[in-house]
């Protein structure tokens, strides 16, 4: 703060002393790097040097998750698209479902102007997003365990249909506000959301029933 190097409660004052001082990506990732800096400072080593490691794992992170997400996109417009009796067509070219893939990502980033906050308009529905692939990931345990025999499955099966109906409870929710706001983008969005969430579970629910 002014050139002085804070630590503890006065660097949280600091950094909290307001909401509109804690607002903004810049802010939440400073907080990060410089509250990360001052506990490995604690071990000897310089602060200046823990700054820099932090501000590299930073960028590290940024870097490898978009990587990872252009990646499996990519996968995922190869198998969507993926032509009758396996027959292969343009989308399962890596160049260019990769350019695909690049190109709408960067459409909706820049929609809104060179800032490149656009994506930012699909934040609202990144927590139901989110718990809707956890269902996911508890429906295919569940598959599993239930293959293996027992009552078993059970233990996850249970708290994967209570996290489904949590999360399309959700959505209805979100949908609602949506609505009330206008915001078109979201809710076309949400309805796929929707329709896909409902769909993977009747698929999960289904599966586990032809299991003997």
């Amino acid at each position: 703060s002014n050139g002085n190097f804070l630590s503890g409660i006065p660097a949280w004052t600091n950094h909290y002393e307001s909401w509109a001082a804690a607002k903004g990506l810049g802010s939440k990732v400073g907080a990060f790097v410089t509250g990360s800096a001052n506990m490995i400072a604690y071990t000897g080593l310089p602060r200046s040097i823990a700054l820099i490691i932090m501000g590299v794992f930073v960028a590290s992170f940024a870097g490898t998750s978009l990587d990872t997400s252009t990646r499996l996109q990519r996968y995922f417009i190869s198998e969507l698209f993926t032509g009758k009796n396996g027959k292969t067509n343009i989308f399962q070219n890596r160049y260019f479902s990769t350019f695909l893939v690049i190109a709408t990502a960067m459409l909706l980033a820049f929609n809104t102007g060179a800032d490149g906050k656009g994506a930012l308009k699909l934040w609202p529905l990144f927590g139901t997003i989110n718990q809707i692939l956890a269902t996911l990931a508890l429906l295919v345990i569940s598959i599993y365990l239930k293959k293996k025999g027992g009552l078993k499955w059970l233990i996850i099966a249970i708290p994967s249909v209570l996290l489904a109906i949590v999360s399309l409870w959700a959505c209805v929710l979100n949908h609602k506000n949506f609505w009330a706001q206008q915001n078109y983008l979201l809710l076309i969005v949400n309805i796929v959301l929707i329709v896909l969430a409902i769909a993977i579970i009747v698929e999960g629910v289904i599966r586990i029933y032809k299991i003997k």
